[in-house]
């Protein structure tokens, strides 16, 4: 009798069935967070896609996907009362659509996953220190009771048991030489602020550097906010001034016809973590020009985009000699690489004993989540 020999059968791979609202989500996500929260834009360009790609089937088009979109409340209907119609019935206050709070909080989870890939959300929430004393994570150390120790400190077990060796039952008494209490470790938490160039360069070339940096400061706020809560993070934006931005309004962030104030930037950063209680301060600046405009006294700018301007980066100098007196370091991701360029964030980073790198878009996220992990296992002093 025969014995059949087992073998392989190869077919072609078929992927599983995708949602066809999870299949243009998906790419919608991408669209929303390149247009700024422009929802008619992003859709213009889905329509396209579309086109070259079928998206699309008769029995699921964009129509049915905006329509999913507003039933599952990531974007809602604003009607413009202003705008008029003919007074026939619906078109007589043409309405508008715009991305909701959820997805708004999506588009962070989104980048997050993007840029850093999965991660689990920690117990404790905070940047451990090495240092021992009273914090509230125990180390499982065990040392003597020194005066000044709280009554709540006291390890009752392992005092009893040294009561026990030393005086024995049949005369156990607790003295203080007895006590011992376990040491815990400091909890450090950080404070940080992200400054973020928005002159016009960021979108010059035929290059799209304010996108990465958009998702960069999504992925960050949202590591902090589930990993990290007691953490802080606040993000400025800077051009020929610097002012502070909300989580919210990442994703409709955009460049502007600015010049690039770095000073602005780096007197706000510095103001906001001056107010920080925490001890460990920090600031990121991603940036790909030279500082180029100062604000005067008089509220006139000066502005020049000629070379590196020796009054303007003598001015950054200061405030990276500034931030050092206060132990607040500057890491500097620089997304430049003119040699000249180099060289001044070399000394800027020399003035600040910060850190520097010379990084394209690619690996942005990946190496501000490796400082950021990296500088919360320290105290940065």
């Amino acid at each position: 009798m025969m014995q059949e020999r087992a073998g392989y059968k190869f077919e072609f791979f078929n992927p599983e069935d995708v949602d066809p609202f999870d299949k243009l989500f998906g790419i919608f996500k991408e669209l929303i967070t390149h247009t700024s929260g422009d929802f008619d834009e992003a859709i213009d360009w889905l329509r396209e896609l579309d086109k070259e790609y079928k998206l699309t089937t008769p029995d699921y088009t964009i129509e049915d996907f905006i329509n999913d979109l507003l039933e599952r409340g990531f974007i809602k209907q604003e009607i413009d009362p202003d705008a008029g119609g003919d007074g026939t019935g619906d078109d007589e206050n043409p309405s508008s659509f715009s991305i909701t709070a959820k997805t708004e909080q999506l588009l962070r989870k989104h980048a997050l996953e993007q840029i850093f890939g999965n991660m689990r959300k920690g117990n404790s929430g905070n940047h451990k220190t090495g240092k021992l004393g009273q914090g509230d994570e125990h180390s499982g150390d065990y040392r003597p009771y020194r005066f000044g120790d709280g009554l709540d400190r006291i390890s009752m077990t392992e005092s009893l048991r040294n009561a026990h060796i030393n005086h024995g039952m049949d005369n156990f008494n607790l003295t203080e030489d007895d006590l011992v209490v376990e040491d815990t470790q400091f909890k450090a938490q950080m404070s940080t602020v992200l400054m973020i160039d928005i002159s016009h360069s960021m979108i010059l070339y035929g290059e799209d550097r304010i996108t990465p940096a958009k998702k960069v400061a999504m992925a960050l706020a949202e590591l902090i906010t589930t990993r990290y809560p007691k953490d802080t993070l606040d993000i400025i934006v800077f051009g020929n001034d610097a002012w502070p931005i909300k989580i919210a309004d990442l994703p409709y962030l955009k460049v502007g016809p600015y010049h690039t104030n770095t000073v602005a930037g780096l007197q706000l950063a510095m103001d906001i973590l001056r107010r920080k209680r925490n001890t460990n301060k920090q600031i990121f600046m991603i940036t790909d020009g030279k500082p180029s405009c100062l604000r005067l006294k008089d509220g006139r700018y000066y502005k020049n985009s000629n070379g590196l301007d020796e009054h303007i980066v003598e001015k950054c100098y200061t405030m990276a000699s500034q931030a050092r007196r206060l132990h607040i370091p500057i890491t500097t991701f620089m997304i430049a690489n003119d040699p000249y360029l180099q060289r001044f964030v070399d000394e800027f980073t020399e003035a600040n004993q910060g850190k520097a790198f010379f990084t394209g878009l690619q690996g942005l996220g990946e190496m501000i989540f490796t400082d950021y992990e990296a500088n919360r296992k320290k105290r940065l002093k």
